[in-house]
């Protein structure tokens, strides 16, 4: 009897212990298992997780609110920063779903799975279109500063940024058409969240969200990178001479010139945070990749949006400022519209 009780107790022991690791207990031969980590480890994941999502989400929302409310912010530049602070702003949404998935394990059902997928694709294509929209924007402003005002006009930003949002939707929406069908007809068992594209459907993807964009990205900002240089030389020179041989039509201020250095800073940035993620699938190394080094490209992807309100206020004064306005109230006040942000 005393063999048997033991017995007993050993197998609801381990039936116990099988089922802590199952994602849904209820379902033992077709639920996902847990990823087993220390408990530290969750805690502290859980936390950094949490942290980045919300400084993400209200950083951005402090430059949506800032250049939506201060009419003085409504230039074409800053309309494209507003695109960038939007996606970023969702990103910080994103970041939150992944504290979610720390045990491996997807509770949300398969509908919820495809459509965070979904948004994630159209934010980071919609991201990526931002990026080139600013490299034009400054290419323009260093290179061609005379017929600036008159190419690069409010209208046009707000249609260009309009059509990489629209573009970006359609062009993600058909990608994964396949799995928006059918939810969780990829997936192997219950607590799964996977997708599955053809491959050379996913190569175009890859084409025209990473490559493609990235390449116009570099050469626009080398092309006004050299520019800047050699103007930032001219207004240096105060000789009477070579200020004849500059002619206007190449004479940048000093404030686009900071404007380019301050958004060369925003692109460098954002190239360093999504290549490593983009040249994992671009070498179709992910399956190589431990736990670790995935969650660490993952997160570097995401943490570039809580970095770029960041450098708004190192270089912007207007940000700095507009925060003060929006902390204290000020921004309430009949009028605070108007407000010089100079």
């Amino acid at each position: 009897m005393t063999s048997t009780a033991a017995s007993c107790l050993l197998f609801l022991t381990m039936k116990s212990f099988e089922e802590a690791e199952l994602c849904f207990p209820e379902l033992l031969n077709s639920s996902c298992r847990k990823a087993m980590r220390p408990h530290s480890v969750s805690i502290l994941t859980y936390i950094l997780l949490t942290s980045i999502s919300l400084i993400t989400v209200t950083l951005n929302l402090l430059v949506i609110i800032s250049i939506s409310h201060f009419k003085q912010l409504h230039t074409p530049t800053n309309l494209l920063l507003l695109s960038l602070a939007v996606s970023d702003f969702f990103v910080g949404f994103l970041v939150f779903f992944q504290i979610v998935l720390i045990e491996g394990c997807w509770l949300l059902g398969d509908l919820m799975c495809i459509l965070y997928y979904v948004l994630d694709y159209i934010i980071t294509s919609a991201s990526v279109g931002t990026m080139v929209l600013i490299s034009v924007d400054r290419y323009v402003a260093i290179c061609d500063p005379l017929h600036y005002p008159n190419k690069v006009t409010q209208k046009r930003v707000k249609i260009c940024v309009c059509l990489s949002w629209i573009c970006s939707a359609f062009l993600q929406t058909l990608l994964l058409k396949d799995n928006l069908e059918q939810p969780g007809r990829y997936n192997s068992c219950f607590g799964e969240c996977v997708f599955v594209i053809n491959y050379v459907v996913g190569l175009a993807d890859l084409f025209l969200s990473f490559i493609g964009p990235v390449t116009v990205i570099i050469v626009l900002y080398m092309r006004v990178f050299v520019v800047a240089v050699s103007h930032a030389r001219a207004m240096r020179s105060h000789t009477a001479a070579f200020s004849i041989k500059c002619s206007v039509s190449v004479t940048a201020k000093k404030s686009e010139l900071k404007a380019a250095r301050t958004l060369g800073v925003v692109v460098v940035v954002f190239l360093v945070c999504i290549c490593p993620y983009f040249c994992v699938a671009l070498t179709g190394q992910d399956t190589l990749l431990n736990a670790s080094t995935a969650a660490f490209v993952i997160n570097l992807f995401y943490f570039n949006s809580c970095l770029n309100p960041v450098i708004y206020a190192f270089f912007y004064p207007w940000f700095r400022k507009s925060i003060r306005l929006i902390v204290t109230l000020k921004i309430l006040q009949p009028g605070s519209c108007g407000t010089n942000m100079r």
